[in-house]
């Protein structure tokens, strides 16, 4: 018996599997705006110091979302696609091991090799005590930051998308005032500064990843998952990292990209850091835009590949994409055209302000082509199809790190220089990606 969602409408399906996630993703707007306010309400060393972590914040949480994440929910996809009910039954098993793995090797890498990477970043005196303090907690909690993800994952792979999204919503309206509250105080309390801001999240992903569990104990998946009983198998943890892995090479030659720009951004200084801070706060909220539209996809491209549909999967592929292209654009450009007003809504500080209206007129119009290769990323972790994903990848790094240490060392365009290679980064990824599957629709192996 074939899988419903391989006969449903695209645009409805698509919409019944993005909508609730996008809407939760949109939330994450509000949460990413209120970060940034908090923070710099602590002050600019404070802004300075979370920008050297954001790299490494943004690396794991993306990698526990999107890269292997979408392996997770594709591999979950595939199965139930494929009609292989047991395997489906065991894959909780195995992404619950896979979490406390890769939470056990970032808190590890957390302790041994930031705070050497965080100097070499330009990280001194208190702005590099305020990052070490903020990522030594946030770090040592991560399992809870991975197991929620991978709970979601399940869930959206098998097409309940709604879930996890109300979940979402819940557990952010209740972050927010949390993150004000252990940040900056409340009555004579004085709060715990940056230290506050690493804690918050850890107690409402605490709280997500039990009501999670709680749901898909109760068949929410469409099914019963088993944890005993089950026997590890190799092929079911190649079957999450065969698309997972590659999605996380992606993710990470993203966090480099972003911790090599950061080490230029940082030989201007203090205030350079802090404006680009919150210019690319930008990319922190048009990525969940994407993510919400490309996890739908995911779900989709995965059930249409598990049935060997691969004409579906690439029409899935491409309204989602464009559905991005154009939400992500219309932020992007509105951004773009009022720059100073987003700046001012973080900062005083005149140097501060053109550090950040800088970056945002030379980056925030191409969010638009970031936003498309960023949702058929998502499809093309659903038909297990990521060698283009990660070569695009690896050009914006080159274009961005490359590029923007040619520009300063050889141009001399300075921190203007380091923002349009930024611009032009993005431009050439998703020019990559959806260019490849334009004159190379996927196609089975066979």
């Amino acid at each position: 018996m074939s899988h419903p969602l391989l006969n449903a409408p695209i645009g409805r399906s698509l919409f019944r599997l993005a909508g609730p996630t996008t809407a939760v993703m949109a939330v994450q707007v509000l949460v990413a705006v209120s970060e940034a306010w908090v923070v710099a309400q602590v002050g600019v060393d404070a802004l300075a110091g979370i920008a050297l972590v954001i790299p490494f914040i943004t690396l794991m949480m993306n990698m526990a979302n999107g890269g292997m994440g979408g392996g997770v929910a594709s591999a979950l996809a595939r199965a139930l696609g494929g009609g292989r009910s047991e395997d489906a039954k065991a894959l909780l098993l195995h992404a619950l091991v896979l979490a406390a793995a890769m939470a056990l090797s970032f808190g590890l890498f957390a302790w041994t090799a930031l705070p050497t990477i965080f100097r070499w970043l330009g990280g001194t005196g208190d702005v590099l005590d305020q990052a070490l303090a903020f990522s030594h907690v946030w770090f040592s909690g991560a399992i809870l930051l991975w197991i929620q993800p991978f709970l979601s994952a399940l869930l959206r792979g098998a097409g309940n998308a709604a879930t996890p999204s109300r979940i979402g919503v819940v557990m952010a309206l209740v972050y927010i005032p949390l993150l004000g509250v252990l940040t900056l105080g409340v009555g004579a309390w004085p709060g715990l500064g940056l230290v506050g801001s690493a804690i918050a999240p850890l107690i409402t992903g605490a709280i997500a990843s039990l009501l999670l569990a709680h749901a898909i104990a109760r068949g929410r998946l469409g099914f019963v998952p088993r944890l005993t009983g089950v026997r590890l198998q190799p092929r079911l943890f190649v079957e999450i990292l065969r698309v997972g892995a590659m999605g996380s090479v992606s993710t990470v030659t993203a966090t480099m990209t972003a911790m090599l720009v950061t080490g230029l951004v940082g030989r201007f200084g203090t205030a350079a850091l802090a404006g680009y801070s919150i210019g690319m706060r930008l990319e922190f909220m048009v990525a969940p835009l994407a993510f919400g539209i490309g996890t739908g996809a995911t779900t989709l491209v995965g059930i249409a590949a598990g049935a060997h549909d691969w004409r579906r999967a690439v029409r899935v592929a491409w309204v989602a994409g464009l559905a991005a292209f154009v939400l992500i654009g219309v932020v992007g450009w509105t951004i773009a055209l009022m720059p100073e007003t987003w700046s001012r809504l973080f900062a005083t500080q005149p140097d501060v302000i053109a550090a950040s209206i800088a970056c945002i007129v030379r980056v925030a119009p191409f969010y638009c082509l970031f936003g498309l290769g960023l949702t058929l990323n998502f499809a093309s972790q659903g038909a297990g199809r990521m060698a283009m994903p990660v070569a695009a990848s690896v050009a914006r790094l080159a274009i961005a790190a490359g590029g923007g240490w040619f520009a300063i060392e050889h141009l001399s365009l300075g921190l203007e220089g380091v923002f349009g290679a930024i611009g032009m980064s993005l431009i050439v990824y998703g020019g990559l990606i959806a260019g490849a599957l334009l004159l190379a629709p996927w196609r089975s192996r066979s």
